[in-house]
């Protein structure tokens, strides 16, 4: 378990499920995100947001949605009109996001593997720096949770953390956040998606540390344009 990883979780580890464990120490969470992005954290979840297609007017549902930041973003690109729901399994993570007091989010605690919503909800679902905190038996699950609560036509957006091709940098990741984003199995991420019944449609690298898949659910009549 890594440094990063006992500082910002429950102090227990998770080498049996190789998952990155549960987060709770929100403040100090969003002082680690700030520095890990160097200054550019507002600038790439902008990007991700565009990424996902999300416009005005669109309820978008943002699973892991931690301190809520990304969350917020979301909710300034679906106005007028558009509402953001944020999930986390992480009781003190959404205690903080619901402390942003932003009128347009709502968020709740839950598990992105048993998604207390209703089919076919949401126009966007996004999930970003999340699925290597999901232990690797539900990662299936969960994915097809968010499939499930994606209107036909609409836009799932993942992102997650991109592990370095460079031994040494690797081994550094491994040390400071622990095994999960150092081996962070991205790879996978394609046929999981496919496998809950989605489209992929892009996927990309975003500096400096994600890799990000873009998907549709298919739609026998009216297709949701991908801005």
């Amino acid at each position: 378990m890594g440094l990063g990883a006992r500082l910002l979780g429950d102090g227990h580890g998770h080498a049996d499920d190789a998952s990155g464990g549960l987060i709770r120490r929100a403040r100090l969470y969003e002082i680690f995100s700030a520095a890990a992005f160097a200054g550019r954290r507002r600038r790439v979840f902008d990007q991700l947001a565009a990424l996902s297609g999300v416009g005005p007017g669109d309820r978008v549902l943002d699973v892991g949605c931690g301190t809520g930041f990304f969350a917020t973003r979301l909710a300034t690109a679906v106005q007028p009109g558009g509402r953001v729901d944020g999930i986390d399994p992480s009781p003190p993570m959404i205690d903080y996001a619901a402390g942003r007091e932003n009128a347009h989010c709502v968020f709740t605690v839950a598990a992105a593997e048993a998604l207390p919503l209703e089919d076919a909800t949401f126009d966007v679902v996004t999930s970003t720096l999340v699925i290597h905190h999901i232990t690797h038996g539900n990662r299936a699950t969960a994915l097809a949770e968010m499939a499930r609560v994606l209107r036909p036509g609409g836009c799932l957006l993942v992102a997650d953390f991109r592990p370095p091709t460079n031994p040494v940098a690797n081994h550094l990741i491994s040390a400071l956040a622990g095994h999960a984003m150092a081996h962070n199995p991205i790879g996978e991420l394609t046929g999981l998606i496919e496998q809950a019944g989605l489209r992929v449609t892009g996927t990309g690298d975003h500096r400096p540390w994600l890799h990000y898949l873009r998907a549709g659910k298919p739609s026998s009549d009216r297709p949701r344009r991908i801005r």
